[in-house]
């Protein structure tokens, strides 16, 4: 079972949701924190209501900022990958910049952040990694143009560390949640199964935290039913399409 306190973890994507509720039960544990994403003033906030947290800016998106801030941050017992976009959108109503930019924040700044952590964890034979994919990863969904393909590509990510990284002392795991209430699920129009609060879905990530399991997918039993979609035949899934 992984202890935290004493140990430092990069959070990145701390600002709101839940990664602020998880930078607080981290803090609770004992942990040291440093918090990352965009908003500089909400992380200061956040920073002022724990006891051992550090604030580093950092635009996921920026191959450059992500470099610095890796260089800077010094030595880390385990990085957290929460940042996330999303926009609702279908095939029929594409937006290009939307979709990329959810690409650019779910997945591609999770290769630029693990680009320049995972080759020190492998060097020091030790780490721990901790990648928050989504429910929505699993099977090509309506409206989800961006979001679902971004987390599919990260659920995939995920799955090659683990394979690679057998037998370096690295831990690789993947969270993948339903729906929490967020900013982000507010532009839903739709009702969500089991929407979670942030806290409940903190306190999922961090029991995944302490274990040394690959994959934690969570509420069941809406997780079970996500997961059938993947052996529907298509000709039953696509019918009358």
């Amino acid at each position: 079972m992984t202890h935290f306190a004493g140990r430092t973890y990069w959070l990145i994507g701390a600002s709101e949701g839940l990664g602020r509720a998880l930078a607080k039960r981290l803090d609770d544990e004992g942990a040291r924190v440093i918090l990352s994403a965009r908003n500089a003033d909400r992380l200061e906030e956040l920073s002022g209501t724990l006891q051992n947290a550090r604030v580093l800016p950092l635009d996921v998106t920026d191959t450059t900022a992500v470099r610095e801030a890796a260089a800077s941050v010094g030595p880390i017992d385990g990085v957290i990958y929460n940042a996330g976009a999303y926009e609702p959108m279908r095939a029929t109503d594409w937006d290009s910049d939307a979709a990329l930019r959810m690409s650019d924040v779910n997945f591609t700044g999770a290769l630029r952040v693990l680009g320049e952590v995972v080759p020190s964890f492998v060097k020091d034979g030790q780490g721990d990694i901790t990648l928050v994919g989504s429910l929505a990863g699993y099977r090509g969904l309506p409206a989800a143009i961006g979001y679902g393909a971004s987390k599919a590509a990260l659920v995939s990510l995920a799955e090659t560390m683990r394979f690679d990284l057998k037998g370096t002392g690295v831990t690789v795991r993947l969270v993948n949640p339903g729906f929490i209430k967020t900013r982000l699920t507010k532009k839903n129009n739709f009702r969500m199964p089991m929407l979670m609060t942030p806290e409940h879905a903190a306190e999922r990530v961090l029991s995944a935290m302490k274990k040394r399991r690959f994959r934690t997918d969570f509420p069941a039993p809406f997780s079970w039913g996500i997961r059938c979609f993947e052996y529907l035949p298509d000709i039953l899934l696509y019918r009358g399409k």
